[in-house]
């Protein structure tokens, strides 16, 4: 059989900031309709692969390839990005415009709705809490409907109920067939959602290879 064509692939990726080293040797294969986590410990270099992987950063030695157009590809990392002088519906509206589509009231309003916001799509943004921020971010991610989804660690700071919410969406994901990297603080739980794992420290990849047969040593907080 053909191989499928991967979505990312990353191949021998380091990077230096200066004389120093945050990781080398990174390499790693991605599918379309996986969920691959990215492990490993404070100051391992994670935020700064997903960086490198999304192409919002180069490695200085190795490769990445996408097999996705930019238009496909949604990044979400530790700021929002979301408007907080704008309501929650024009927010929405204007990343549609940013993606060249433009959705009505009624779609906006569907989407707000199945992220739980509904009653606050007339709020400015900027007094939403984390939680909801994020929920705004994950309805965001619904309107552009991408191929790839990059979470740099998307769960921090949500209470139990909107970490439920988005650990059943990110499996929603993969099911209609997205691909994944997600990064998170949950490394015991989150691996049972996940298809595949990167672990990296010390520099290097400790793991790459299925989730079911990662044992993770324990969750960095």
């Amino acid at each position: 059989m053909p191989e499928v064509e991967a979505v990312l692939t990353v191949k021998r990726a380091a990077k230096f900031y200066g004389q120093k080293l945050v990781f080398k040797d990174i390499s790693c294969r991605l599918e379309p309709g996986q969920i691959m986590l990215v492990a490993g410990p404070n100051g391992a270099g994670k935020s700064t692969l997903m960086r490198i992987m999304a192409g919002l950063s180069k490695p200085s030695a190795g490769d990445v390839s996408l097999g996705v157009e930019a238009e496909d590809i949604v990044y979400l990392g530790h700021s929002t990005f979301i408007y907080p002088g704008l309501s929650a519906l024009a927010n929405l509206k204007f990343w549609g415009t940013m993606y060249g589509l433009s959705p009505n009231r009624d779609e906006l309003m569907g989407l707000l709705k199945r992220v739980g916001l509904e009653r606050a799509a007339e709020e400015k943004a900027g007094a939403f809490s984390r939680g909801m921020a994020q929920r705004l971010n994950l309805a965001r991610v619904y309107l552009v409907q991408p191929k790839l989804i990059f979470l740099d660690e998307p769960g921090t700071g949500l209470d139990p109920k909107s970490l439920a919410t988005l650990r059943r969406e990110i499996v929603a994901f993969r099911d209609n067939g997205t691909s994944v990297v997600w990064i998170s603080h949950h490394v015991s739980e989150d691996t049972a959602l996940a298809d595949l794992v990167l672990a990296i420290g010390g520099k290097k990849v400790e793991y790459f290879g299925p989730a079911d047969a990662f044992v993770p040593e324990v969750d960095v907080c």
